[in-house]
């Protein structure tokens, strides 16, 4: 019995990763706007209603691929920071190294990272489920940052009056343990790498920025300059 429970389970497990990549390629190819269960199941010579019993919806489908693209990233981040630290880089250089790892990433899956820092999908609201997989680059840069404040301190201009109470309720939502002005610097230089990445994948440096890989290194240095990180 578990001889044949264990390959139905293997069965789906297959039949799960050829829907998502054949969805995958579908993004690719026309976008997430156009996605659907009945043409992943044409493509993949299967009757709608079996497709049904792995993903009830398109919705479903959706979250599943933002959820592996979220945890793809994340893993690529997580593993740039921990080589930078075996190797005992500063924060600095791991900030960097983190930076260039999600720009990386970015580059070799730019219709996965579309789907998860692109333009909403219309009609589409992404469940709880994604959350904590879109918070593993964010938390592997704030924890760069805590290991900073802890160790050599940070170097950060004050915060005006006005911004302080957000500031305030941002730390205590997700960076517990850093100063206010840390965690506003945070969230602006999160927004600016993903910025500076869609510029590049999106077509909107083309004819301003050639050397990319230097221009990249030296913006993401200075954002870890915004962020407060010591130079040595």
């Amino acid at each position: 019995m578990s001889t044949v429970r264990g390959a139905r389970e293997r069965a789906r497990i297959e039949v799960t990763a050829a829907i998502k990549d054949e969805a995958r390629r579908m993004l690719a190819a026309e976008g997430a706007a156009k996605l659907s269960l009945r043409a992943v199941a044409r493509e993949l010579g299967m009757v709608s209603s079996a497709l049904y019993r792995y993903f009830p919806s398109r919705d479903e489908l959706l979250t599943a691929l933002i959820v592996d693209a979220y945890d793809s990233i994340g893993v690529a981040a997580e593993e740039a920071d921990a080589r930078a630290l075996a190797a005992a880089a500063l924060p600095r250089a791991r900030w960097v190294a983190v930076c260039e790892a999600v720009r990386a990433w970015a580059l070799e899956h730019p219709h996965e990272y579309a789907l998860i820092y692109g333009s909403p999908v219309p009609g589409y609201s992404a469940p709880v489920d994604t959350v904590g997989p879109a918070s593993r680059v964010g938390n592997t840069l704030i924890g760069i940052v805590r290991a900073a404040y802890e160790g050599r301190g940070l170097a950060l201009p004050p915060l005006p009056a006005a911004l302080r109470p957000e500031a305030v309720r941002m730390t205590a939502d997700f960076a517990q343990g850093l100063p206010p002005e840390a965690t506003a610097s945070l969230v602006a230089a999160w927004a600016q790498l993903a910025g500076l990445i869609s510029f590049e994948l999106f077509g909107q440096f083309n004819r301003v920025v050639e050397d990319r890989d230097t221009f990249f290194t030296h913006a993401a240095t200075q954002l870890a300059h915004t962020v407060g990180l010591p130079t040595t």
